[in-house]
């Protein structure tokens, strides 16, 4: 890490041609992400004899991953969304070539004065509970109300039919517990049997979904303001109501479903999202995406797991979500699965 400031400087400068004297510093590694390496920085430089200075985030492609995405995508998002008021970071740089970093890499403002709530904690956000839970199904609703075409987001994406939502997502996360699994996971099958046998009606919109909208990756401030949605490494057109879903799992609310992300009860979170959305929480639908999250998480720890057992990566991170997180969404899917089967929906 000690040669990237002068390289991400040498970058700056390229970028900005019109300035001089670009200096980086305060270079510091922001743990607990799993699919880039995430660095914040501090850039100054000369503009026209006058001294500028800009906070900043360089999120650069990492040697291994949990998870692998598109970092074409993930920018584009904050692009498509950055002038419409949502409040995500500005996106300033996508870099592909390897000269630089050595990596791809993109950079986007840093948001100051705001903190991330941690998703591992019974109250994560204290006396601003309500405020920030009103905030966050809120803006989700707009995420799915967005038109994908007119604010950019469908940019080299293919489409998709609202009746094959269920199928694509299903067959991507299956196929990567088929690739990572390290032993037999009994569980994640009987989950994929059950899915496949009673899949959902399609989609009412097909619309943004940001694939990992929960506690833990958004920013608010001292006032109980959210200032960052952030992490849309997993963004993609679908059903609207897999991002319902994964913001509504047990996991990120410390196993307490009634209270979804330790914010707002279950009922009325709902209904704010169906208010910003003009969509519907159809029951049946959500639970068929409550069901696939668990199991997309599931694939997601079992990939963390052979990165690390496998030596490609020892982030600390990949660890613990291969212990804990596997066997959180193990529990909350055979208890789920046992329900339906005592109601006969086998």
């Amino acid at each position: 890490m000690s040669d990237i400031p002068s390289r991400f400087a040498a970058y700056l400068q390229h970028k900005m041609p019109h300035v001089s004297d670009v200096v980086v510093s305060d270079l510091s590694r922001i743990y607990g992400g799993a699919s880039r390496e995430t660095y914040r920085l501090n850039a100054t430089w000369n503009e026209g004899g006058a001294a500028k200075s800009r906070a900043l985030i360089l999120r650069r492609d990492p040697v291994a991953s949990l998870i692998e995405t598109e970092r074409d995508i993930e920018f584009n998002a904050y692009r498509a969304f950055h002038p419409t008021g949502l409040p995500v970071p500005e996106p300033l740089f996508l870099e592909t070539e390897l000269t630089w970093l050595d990596r791809p890499f993109f950079v986007m403002e840093q948001i100051l004065d705001s903190a991330a709530g941690s998703a591992f904690n019974a109250d994560p956000y204290g006396e601003h509970a309500a405020k920030i839970g009103e905030q966050f199904w809120t803006q989700l609703g707009q995420i799915a109300k967005a038109d994908v075409k007119a604010i950019g987001f469908d940019k080299n994406l293919d489409p998709i039919a609202p009746e094959d939502c269920w199928h694509v997502e299903l067959d991507k996360w299956e196929k990567v517990i088929n690739e990572d699994e390290l032993c037999p996971q009994p569980i994640a099958r009987a989950a994929i049997r059950w899915l496949r046998r009673n899949p959902p009606t399609p989609a009412e919109r097909i619309s943004v979904v940001h694939g990992d909208y929960r506690t833990g990756n958004f920013m608010f401030n001292s006032e109980g303001r959210i200032t960052a949605i952030l992490d849309w490494e997993m963004c993609h057109l679908g059903d609207p109501l897999e991002d319902v879903a994964w913001a509504a799992d047990p996991l990120w609310a410390f196993q307490n479903p009634e209270r979804p992300g330790g914010m707002i009860p279950r009922a009325e979170a709902l209904a704010l999202w169906e208010k910003a959305s003009g969509l519907k929480a159809d029951p049946k639908r959500l639970q068929w995406w409550e069901i696939f999250n668990s199991l997309k998480g599931l694939a997601i720890w079992i990939s963390a797991g052979k990165e690390y057992e496998t030596g490609a990566s020892r982030e600390p991170i990949l660890a613990f979500s291969s212990w804990y997180c596997t066997d959180v969404h193990n529990r909350v899917l055979a208890e789920k699965l046992s329900m339906l089967n005592a109601e006969g929906r086998q």
